[in-house]
């Protein structure tokens, strides 16, 4: 929970993990720039994490036999360690799995894995002393990242790669990491120096904590559907603004229809749509379909299953960021251990592998939409290709645009196929004979949220343009704003303000061809969903409906 409402003169409150349930949200607050983690453990979350941590200590001075504490790991369980390098076989084992390979992930990831494995090691089935936990906090705090590679877990005992690269780089065992504080790259003996920390031998079974979970595909999972609510919303309002430029028939949105097929995200999809279009006027031309194509008639129901399962998604992520994934697990009370699976990342793996099909299906729909606006048989009136100024026979308007968009959307959907059932089945000596690719899932949702971006930005500039020309056969001028309402007049709005467009009635957004860069403006766009600076914001009420939907039917 926040420890406290922050002062006028703070950036953020102070947050305190507890081990109790973290949220999305709670998980994209504290990875904004100047929050604070408190570092100091209460007395709860001690005395369980040192109930386990005896537990452990009892059963050394037992001599007693236990997975991963007078044992090998995995396919060499069998071999026996004297209790006495106990400590050893923990660093150990965070020193040999320093083997990934790749590229570089972005820090949000790192960070945010760091928080949710301290989270869930405050639990205490895990026998890990309190004060490694509180240097994993002190570190996150610090701005330091450790260099995580992109390539290197299939999710099976966990992210055992990606986890042991933070494990190293916080307890500064083994030296085998790169970390990066500022625009500066240091080991890990000098990063800690540099941070005002010390090193921290890891004791018996420390080591396993550490590094056998899901936290760290759950992390980028986390983010990458923290980022797919939010692009869900700014393309429900994108959506909206095309539908106004087509002129859409809003009887196929009104809730007696909804009420006849009662999907809760089909109503919901049906009610943003009601609420964010305003009815431009007109009746049917002759000769002219009575009623829209199916990708505005049927948009309520191809968008149902796609809102229900991202809510879907944010569920199965949220509780797999609380769930304790280590093995063994430590049973306080009973002082027993219980050997078993729950570091396997199926739920993330299954959970990213939608979010991508359902990101591909959004892009898709969009894609049909830009295509009706640029037809003008299907277009009710606008010029091809949305063309500005049609004086000029030579001017293209948004054609090369669109042929943009038609590269990205495939390659969302393709991205859309499962990577789960790929797995590998004879990794790690056919002890990992099964596995989820947990790791590899998220990471692709992650680059699919990016290219997403990228198409949401190319869909932005047709809905300005789209509504600046049909403002001009409506109204008589360009202000497209003016056909517009609420959250939707915001985002074109915001959209205008980022390309430095006046909201005018004499030009639309793009009237000859040369007097804008498309590829620059797609960029400042794409940049700014990412930093969430302007859009994001404006679809702020949309974003909040959806947070209702999910907690109310999920």
């Amino acid at each position: 929970m926040f420890k406290h409402e922050h002062p006028i003169n703070q950036v953020v409150p102070e947050f305190e993990l507890d081990g109790s349930d973290l949220t999305l949200s709670q998980l994209e607050r504290l990875n904004q720039k100047g929050s604070r983690i408190a570092t100091k453990l209460g007395s709860p979350v001690i005395d369980r994490m040192m109930q386990s941590v005896r537990v452990v200590e009892e059963s050394l001075d037992a001599k007693q036999v236990v997975y991963g504490v007078t044992t090998g790991f995995g396919g060499m369980s069998g071999t026996l360690v004297d209790c006495v390098e106990a400590g050893s076989l923990q660093e150990n084992l965070i020193t040999f799995l320093a083997a990934g390979a790749g590229p570089e992930i972005e820090s949000v990831h790192t960070r945010s894995a760091m928080l949710l494995r301290a989270n869930v090691l405050m639990q205490g089935c895990s026998g890990i002393r309190p004060k490694i936990i509180e240097q994993i906090l002190r570190y996150y705090d610090s701005g330091a990242v450790p260099i995580v590679r992109e390539l290197g877990s299939i999710g099976a005992s966990g992210d055992l790669i990606p986890l042991s690269t933070l494990a190293r780089a916080v307890t500064g065992v083994g030296g085998r990491v790169a970390v990066r504080i500022g625009a500066e790259k240091y080991n890990s003996s000098q990063a800690l120096k540099k941070i005002g920390l010390k090193p921290i031998p890891l004791q018996a079974k420390e080591g396993l904590a550490l590094i056998n979970g899901t936290s760290f595909s759950c992390a980028i999972a986390a983010n990458a559907t923290i980022a797919a609510k939010q692009l869900l919303s700014v393309s429900m309002v994108v959506q909206a603004i095309l539908m106004t430029a087509l002129k859409v028939d809003l009887n196929p949105f009104q809730s007696f229809v909804h009420d006849c097929k009662p999907h809760p995200g089909q109503a919901w999809a049906a009610k943003v749509i009601r609420d964010l279009v305003h009815p431009v006027s007109g009746q049917h031309a002759a000769g002219e379909m009575v009623q829209d194509r199916y990708s505005i008639r049927c948009f309520p129901q191809y968008c149902a299953p796609i809102v229900e399962g991202i809510a879907r998604v944010g569920r199965t992520i949220q509780t797999e960021m609380n769930s304790i994934s280590d093995n063994p697990l430590i049973h306080n009370s009973e002082k027993r251990y219980y050997q078993s699976g729950n570091f396997l990342g199926q739920y993330i793996g299954i959970a990213m592998d939608d979010l991508r099909r359902m990101i591909g299906l959004l892009a898709k729909h969009l894609d049909v939409q830009i295509a009706s606006l640029v037809a003008p048989e299907f277009n009710k009136g606008l010029s091809a290709s949305l063309v500005g100024n049609s004086k000029h026979a030579y001017n293209m308007g948004l054609k090369g645009l669109q042929i943009c968009g038609n590269s990205i959307m495939p390659m969302l959907t393709y991205m859309g196929n499962p990577i789960v059932e790929h797995f590998p089945t004879h990794a790690e000596q056919f002890n990992q004979n099964i596995n989820s690719m947990s790791w590899g899932a998220a990471n692709l949702a992650w680059n699919s949220i990016k290219m997403f971006r990228q198409y949401l930005a190319v869909s932005s500039l047709f809905a300005v343009q789209a509504i600046d020309l049909r403002a001009k056969s409506e109204l008589g001028h360009f202000g497209g704003h003016e056909l517009l309402r609420g959250t939707c007049r915001s985002f074109y709005e915001s959209v205008c303000q980022l390309l430095d467009v006046e909201c005018q009635n004499q030009r639309p957004y793009l009237f000859d061809d040369v007097d804008r860069w498309l590829e620059q403006d797609v960029d400042v766009v794409a940049n700014d969903l990412a930093v969430k600076d302007k859009l994001i914001p404006s679809v702020g009420s949309v974003s909040h409906e959806f947070a209702e939907f999910c907690g109310a039917n999920l």
